[in-house]
């Protein structure tokens, strides 16, 4: 399997991290999957896909604290069992993705926070322990990721291919993704400032210099974002159980 590349960037000895704090930008709409709510509030066994994702990360002995980021006119939110968990934070995200994490990050004063995706419910226990140990061990933070398999086709005009795209060192980006708080929002503000394209966490801390590190994640932890993904997503739940 491709490795990253190692970066010389690294903390030395590695950072103690007992406690982190996990956001969750929730306030998307979600509109490619052509549901009547968001997608985050799709269920699976009678469970949202939010319910799914807070509850096994908060299954996770380092995350001590959920801070979800929701729409200002959410009205589907206090309808789930997260209403009554004290452990779970709720803050007004905003229009786009950065904005939510934004307000996350404004909401604890944690060193520690990983950003995870609501409608990504498959995440695995073992994966976020890899995470939070590279995390620890790197300057600039750590994501789980996933190396490229197929052969990769950049497009031209009417959705001909102009050329093929070497694969080696491409990696599909995956959540969640873990840095210090401090340095996040630091990034996160810096690019909102200039207009900077965010297109997650990761893409923030590049902007300001960074280079986080990567860490291979499973397959399986895949984000809902077509109809077809809610079935493959309720079977991997099925396989973790």
């Amino acid at each position: 399997m491709t490795t990253p590349a190692s970066n010389e960037n690294q903390c030395s000895p590695s950072a103690v991290v007992s406690d982190v704090v996990a956001i969750v930008p929730a306030a998307g709409v979600g509109k490619r999957m052509g549901a009547a709510c968001p997608k985050q509030y799709l269920t699976i066994d009678d469970k949202t896909l939010l319910e799914h994702t807070v509850h096994y990360l908060l299954a996770h002995p380092k995350v001590s604290k959920v801070v979800i980021a929701i729409g200002a006119e959410d009205e589907y939110f206090q309808t789930t069992s997260l209403v009554s968990d004290s452990r779970v934070v709720v803050t007004t995200g905003g229009a786009e993705r950065a904005d939510s994490v934004l307000a996350g990050l404004n909401a604890t004063d944690a060193t520690w926070v990983m950003v995870h995706d609501a409608a990504r419910p498959c995440v695995r226990h073992q994966d976020i322990d890899a995470l939070i140990d590279a995390a620890a061990s790197h300057d600039d933070g750590a994501l789980l990721a996933s190396p490229v398999r197929d052969t990769m086709k950049r497009a031209g005009t009417d959705s001909r291919v102009d050329h093929t795209v070497c694969r080696e060192q491409l990696w599909h980006a995956l959540t969640p993704q873990m840095f210090r708080r401090e340095q996040l929002l630091a990034a996160l503000q810096r690019a909102l400032e200039q207009s900077l394209a965010v297109t997650d966490e990761a893409s923030a801390i590049e902007l300001a210099g960074g280079s986080p590190k990567l860490v291979v994640g499973h397959a399986d932890n895949i984000k809902v974002t077509q109809p077809e993904d809610l079935a493959l997503a309720a079977f991997f739940l099925t396989q973790r159980s």
